[in-house]
C-alpha cells in the first residue's frame, strides 16, 4: 500500500518546545510512541487525551506541504532529493513569537504576527514540491469540499490538493480537536501556562521535516529532518 508523506515544520526533537507539545498531545512522533499526559498540565489528563485525537495522529507540526501520495513514477528517494535541493538554496526563516490561539474552534500555537517572509517561505514549499504530488481522487476532493470552503479555498484545493495555502495560509501548530465554545477560555489559559516557559523567544524554522503515514489511519511518524541553507 502506498505511503503518504507530508512536509512539515517541527521543532528539533530534543527541544523543550517539542517535548512540551508531545506531552500535551500524548505522543512523540519522532520516537513513534504514545507518552503519558502529565497531571500538572492544567487539564485532567483523561480529558486532554480525549480532545487531542487528531494532533496525536498527525504529530506536533506546522503544515507546509500537506499529506500526499507521490505521483508515479516518484518514490521516497525522489522526495528526499527534491527536499535536499530546496534546502540547499533556501535560508532559515523566523516564525516569530508563538502564542496559543483559537483557529476555527481548534487550539493552536500561532505567530503573534505572520510576516510576509514566512508566508512567502510557505508558498515556496507548496509550489516547489507540487510536481511530486499524486492528483486527488474524487472522494478525497469531496471530503475536503465538505468543510465549507470559500471560492478561493476551493480553487487552491483544485490546484494544490489543499485549501489552506498561499494567501489562505496561516501557520499553526495544532494542539486540539475542535473544542466546544464553552471550553475555549479554559484551554487557552491551560496552554498559555504550560507553554509559557518555551515561548519566550521567536521560533526559527531551520529545517524541513518529513512525516509519513504507513497506512490509512496510522499515526504519522517523523522520519527525517533536512537543514535549510547554512543551518546544518
Amino acid at each position: 500500500m502506498p505511503v503518504r508523506y507530508a512536509i512539515y515544520f517541527a521543532p528539533p526533537a530534543d527541544s523543550p518546545l517539542w517535548q512540551k507539545a508531545s506531552q500535551w498531545i500524548g505522543r512523540d512522533s519522532a520516537k513513534g510512541m504514545d507518552i503519558p499526559v502529565p497531571e500538572t498540565i492544567g487539564v485532567p489528563a483523561e480529558r486532554l487525551w480525549g480532545m487531542t485525537v487528531s494532533p496525536r495522529r498527525y504529530g506536533f507540526h506546522a503544515t507546509l506541504k500537506a499529506p500526499m501520495w507521490l505521483a508515479e513514477p516518484y518514490e521516497y528517494d525522489d522526495l528526499v532529493a527534491a527536499i535536499t535541493r530546496f534546502c540547499a538554496r533556501t535560508a532559515p526563516v523566523s516564525a516569530g513569537q508563538l502564542t496559543p490561539r483559537m483557529l476555527g474552534g481548534f487550539l493552536a500555537l500561532m505567530p503573534e504576527v505572520q510576516s510576509a517572509e514566512l508566508s512567502d517561505f510557505a508558498a515556496s514549499c507548496v509550489a516547489g514540491f507540487d510536481a511530486l504530488r499524486a492528483p486527488m481522487s474524487a472522494s478525497e476532493r469531496a471530503k475536503r469540499a465538505q468543510a465549507g470552503l470559500s471560492e478561493r479555498q476551493t480553487a487552491l484545493l483544485d490546484q494544490y490538493g489543499y485549501p489552506y495555502v498561499m494567501d489562505e495560509f496561516r501557520l499553526h501548530m495544532t494542539l486540539s480537536d475542535r473544542l466546544p465554545e464553552g471550553e475555549h477560555d479554559q484551554m487557552l489559559a491551560a496552554a498559555r501556562a504550560w507553554f509559557a516557559p518555551v515561548l519566550a523567544e521567536p521560533v526559527m524554522i531551520t529545517h524541513l521535516s518529513v512525516f509519513s503515514e504507513a497506512e490509512p489511519g496510522a499515526p504519522f511518524a517523523r522520519v527525517a529532518d533536512f537543514p535549510l541553507l547554512d543551518s546544518a
